[in-house]
């Protein structure tokens, strides 16, 4: 799709660079231009395996995803959260459900509602934001089981449950309307079918809601927008026509010894970067190309590098955000240990970056076509 002539770019530029943004406004999801939005039409930056941290604590776990904790990754900006829920023997013998990576004897990040306890105090304290969660029920947990811990957590009163669970939802609420009615939490499973939940109408099963693409990538050439799961969809636009939503995975695994796969931190700055073969601003406007619009969340390891956030910015014409804590952008180990003043830092109101100003151009061009 081209502009007709200058004269037509010309015109939507100021609209598509400078929205105005009032400090008397109320701001969703760190901006006042995105509350009357459909969650559907937001695109959600994700921190792939939120729980499973490589820090000091842990002498940089290379099985981790993140270097910051999910209430860190959400107070920089980060709204969809992920992680794998395992079956965990405790020390007295009882079952118990836990955020583990793959297996709970490779890296344990304690229990499933001791971490929703912790997302819960900060809806607690984020009156205005909307935050989603997609948990992977590697073990086969009921929804009775699932539930238990939610509510353990007391964090179930937070949750949007739509009128049917059943099938996709064809017009999702604004943030506004879900920050109004305090149903800011949206919990989707990997997988969870909906004949088998009739206790947890708040679970929603992920493959009726969302499709992604392959998650499993090695090289920067890999990332593709074709939809992988759930395996029924067929082409794009089969699976854009069912009204599903569509979550973009953008992460690369690289090989070790004995073919275990770890994430590929070396290669963050590029993954994540706006632009550049194989990055998160090129994959995002090929799949907004291929789709007609920008992906409902893109997932991504090591979201502070990039920083992925600018990209996401772009997506959603967001140039002023506020309220958001910086954190630092680079690859955090042991050669490069994270300084506290980096993560620690108080609310901040940025300023537009590059990103945010030039990327909104290349995907008008996608979106408006001829006139």
């Amino acid at each position: 799709m081209y502009f007709k002539s200058f004269a037509h770019f010309a015109f939507l530029a100021p609209y598509l660079l400078f929205s105005p943004i009032l400090a008397q406004q109320q701001a969703c999801n760190n901006s006042p231009l995105l509350c009357d939005r459909s969650y559907a039409n937001v695109t959600q930056l994700g921190a792939h395996n939120s729980a499973f941290i490589r820090d000091e604590s842990n002498n940089f776990d290379v099985a981790g995803n993140q270097y910051f904790n999910s209430t860190e990754q959400l107070d920089a900006g980060v709204r969809l959260l992920t992680a794998q829920v395992h079956r965990s023997g405790s020390s007295n013998g009882a079952q118990e459900w836990h955020l583990c990576h793959s297996v709970c004897e490779l890296m344990d990040a304690g229990r499933l509602s001791t971490w929703l306890s912790g997302i819960k105090r900060w809806l607690d304290n984020n009156e205005n934001d909307v935050v989603t969660i997609l948990l992977v029920n590697a073990d086969g947990a009921t929804a009775s089981d699932l539930d238990g811990e939610f509510q353990q957590a007391d964090i179930v009163d937070y949750s949007f449950v739509p009128a049917d669970t059943t099938q996709p939802l064809s017009n999702w609420p604004t943030l506004r309307e879900m920050i109004a009615s305090n149903t800011r939490l949206v919990t989707f499973i990997a997988s969870l079918q909906p004949s088998q939940n009739t206790v947890a109408p708040y679970l929603l099963d992920e493959f009726t809601f969302i499709f992604e693409n392959d998650f499993e990538n090695f090289n920067a050439t890999d990332f593709d927008c074709n939809p992988a799961r759930p395996g029924t969809l067929g082409t794009a636009r089969s699976a854009a026509e069912t009204g599903r939503l569509f979550l973009m995975n953008h992460f690369l695994y690289e090989q070790q010894l004995f073919s275990i796969e770890v994430p590929f931190e070396d290669g963050a700055n590029v993954t994540n970067s706006p632009v550049g073969t194989g990055s998160l601003g090129d994959h995002s406007i090929q799949c907004t190309r291929v789709y007609g619009r920008p992906p409902w969340a893109v997932l991504v390891d090591f979201f502070n590098v990039g920083p992925a956030i600018d990209s996401v910015d772009a997506l959603n014409s967001v140039q002023n955000a506020v309220g958001r804590k910086s954190v630092s952008n680079e690859v955090i180990n042991a050669e490069n240990p994270v300084n506290s003043e980096d993560s620690e830092g108080a609310a901040v109101s940025r300023g537009p970056s590059l990103t945010a100003l030039v990327f909104p151009l290349a995907l008008a061009i996608l979106w408006i076509g001829a006139f």
